[in-house]
């Protein structure tokens, strides 16, 4: 395996691992990650990154390069849903001194490094494929 193929594998593996990671946590008391915010885009995510795996194996680079923007178009999507969720979540309270101080409570963790790092890792690292249809020329072609 080549050191770039390498580096985009670790990629993937920081993609798949941030699933599990805390992202979220609620007055201190309760610690969210992807599952736990939401189910179903967890497992797409957690699909995008195991397919991402199994081309860097069997070498299907360009695969693995769309899989790649496909994680991180769906880790920006659901960063910006939870955003928008956590700073729209306490509006119903009437005094907005009350509604910021339960929206400062809830807390952004670390699981959220490992989720972006994961698909730009990949992206950035991802190698080129080795040998490309109009490259290639034989030597029959020409006669003497």
């Amino acid at each position: 395996m080549s050191p770039k193929s390498f580096l985009s594998f670790v990629g993937f593996i920081l993609l798949l691992a941030g699933t599990w990671c805390p992202l979220i946590t609620a007055f201190g008391l309760k610690t969210y990650n992807l599952y736990g915010l939401e189910k179903a885009f967890g497992m797409v995510v957690l699909l995008m990154a195991v397919v991402g795996l199994a081309c860097i194996i069997l070498r299907k680079f360009t695969i693995a390069r769309l899989a790649a923007w496909i994680g991180l178009g769906l880790v920006l999507l659901v960063f910006t849903a939870a955003q928008l969720k956590v700073h729209d979540f306490f509006s119903f309270i009437p005094f907005k001194g009350i509604a910021g101080f339960f929206t400062h409570q809830i807390k952004f963790k670390w699981g959220w490094y490992l989720l972006f790092a994961g698909p730009v890792l990949s992206i950035l690292a991802n190698p080129k494929e080795r040998f490309s249809l109009t490259q290639q020329t034989t030597t029959n072609d020409v006669k003497s």
